[in-house]
């Protein structure tokens, strides 16, 4: 004989709860943004010089403003 409300569906539901809880808290996905890092005459050290879709690196480096450009994916702080 069944235990009624032990079996089925809303057991089920109780021990993905439980072991959800056991896991801890889903991590916070935190976005990602491409930047632009190089290096000026003002600040030799590699330093970010803005996102990608607004900053034009081939022109940076183009016109001799900046130096060893790359594209890196950093924590969007918006």
């Amino acid at each position: 004989m069944g235990k009624g409300y032990a079996e089925g569906p809303a057991v089920e539901a109780a021990e993905e709860a439980r072991e959800r809880m056991l896991q801890g808290p889903e991590p916070v996905e935190v976005p990602k943004r491409r930047a632009v890092l190089g290096s000026t005459a003002a600040q030799p050290e590699p330093h970010v010089l803005g996102w990608e879709d607004e900053v034009d690196a081939d022109a940076l480096f183009e016109s001799g403003e900046a130096w060893g450009l790359r594209v890196v994916l950093i924590d969007d702080p918006a």
